[in-house]
């Protein structure tokens, strides 16, 4: 059932937050029979920065959850090989079939979010764009009952809820008036400039990593791949194509061949970067998923896979709490613990790659500690109940 109340209606859930984490959490929540509000200041479709890139457990997601069809046939391509080059080496590797998934997608933002939101929307949960949340209120004892905040169009907004989900993204409005605290801090962000080439030969997913000069390339929608140039902020400065041209030419030579044969986009987007962080990501009332409560460097091309992890996760917890009366702060602080223990490694190694602190002769190393701690998260992924598609 869509709910269509008031803004002072009370839901079971309310998700501040209508992007891919915020959006699964709703998918889930709404399948569970849940009373779910979603709010975003954005607008419907509207796109956003992202890496795009879809590893397995993802993928595997998309799939347990009814929507991977979706995006197939949004005419997203399937990704069935990864090529890492680094130092002198040259490194293909395929998609084997495992776990039901037998190709990784890379659907840019403006297919991906749409269909997480329509999925929860078909779920019965109740979605408000052009809403910005200003803050939290608070009951007598001090736990979360609900956000207060304006709509575009003028005037206040208001809505209770038995629990608050922050899925704000880095600067989570949410967790600022939570005050969740950071519970562990990266050093520094890599800067990275990247753009859409239209027509660009390529054969799956590209890494390629030299020391301050890390370069890729993601196949995604409309005949593009996005083309990112990733090194310290000194080097990046303000990004733009001079600068993206000499890190892919010290990176991959041949991908600068390839690039000057495709059709180049019009403009470049940077982003300047930021540490990787870890926040307290629940309390009386509240709890936090995506970047919001787990952000890492983009380098590590792991943020939505492990966003809809996290999603799962949290869905799961509250469910306990709202559905199977299971004691709230034992079932999210199991939420984040289960989170902590795959992303601290994560976190951990892409705060080390992104921050450019390597040589030639320490990233093959670097990149193994990856993949195990991804197949750490894979692992938690695969345990997930498979059920409430549709």
């Amino acid at each position: 059932m869509r709910h269509h109340g008031p803004t002072d209606a009370a839901y079971d859930v309310v998700v501040v937050g209508a992007r891919a984490a915020g959006a699964a959490t709703a998918l889930l929540l709404a399948r569970r029979g849940l009373r779910v509000l979603v709010v975003d200041r954005s607008r419907y479709g509207s796109d956003t920065l992202s890496t795009h890139a879809l590893m397995r457990g993802g993928v595997l997601q998309l799939s347990r959850w009814g929507l991977l069809d979706r995006v197939v046939a949004a005419g997203t391509p399937a990704i069935r090989r990864a090529t890492f080059r680094y130092a002198h080496d040259v490194v293909p590797v395929d998609i084997k079939p495992s776990d039901g998934v037998d190709a990784l997608y890379a659907p840019r933002r403006t297919v991906l979010d749409p269909i997480l939101i329509d999925a929860a929307i078909a779920a019965g949960a109740e979605v408000r764009f052009g809403v910005a949340v200003a803050d939290v209120e608070r009951d007598h004892r001090g736990a979360v009952t609900g956000v207060v905040g304006r709509v575009r169009s003028g005037g206040g907004f208001h809505a209770r809820a038995r629990i608050v989900v922050g899925a704000d993204g880095i600067f989570s409005t949410i967790a600022d008036r939570v005050r969740a605290p950071y519970e562990r801090l990266g050093v520094v962000g890599s800067t990275c400039t990247y753009g859409y080439w239209t027509g660009l030969e390529t054969d799956g997913y590209e890494w390629n990593f030299r020391p301050d000069a890390a370069s890729g390339v993601i196949p995604t929608n409309d005949g593009q791949a996005c083309v990112f140039a990733a090194a310290t902020p000194t080097r990046i400065g303000r990004g733009g194509a001079r600068v993206l041209e000499e890190i892919v030419a010290e990176s991959a030579p041949d991908l600068l061949a390839r690039l000057d044969a495709a059709k180049e986009p019009r403009s470049l987007r940077t982003f300047k970067g930021r540490p990787g962080h870890l926040r307290r990501s629940w309390g009386p009332g509240w709890a936090l998923v995506g970047d919001a409560g787990y952000f890492k460097d983009p380098l590590s091309s792991h943020g939505l896979t492990d966003a809809f992890r996290d999603a799962e996760l949290l869905a799961n917890a509250i469910s306990d709490v709202l559905v199977h009366d299971a004691d709230e702060q034992a079932a999210l602080a199991g939420y984040q613990a289960t989170r902590d223990a795959v992303a601290g490694p994560m976190l951990g190694v892409a705060d080390t790659i992104g921050g450019h602190r390597w040589t030639d002769a320490e990233i093959a190393t670097l990149l193994m500690r990856l993949n195990a701690a991804a197949n750490e998260g894979l692992e938690v992924t695969t345990t997930f109940d498979a059920q409430l598609v549709t």
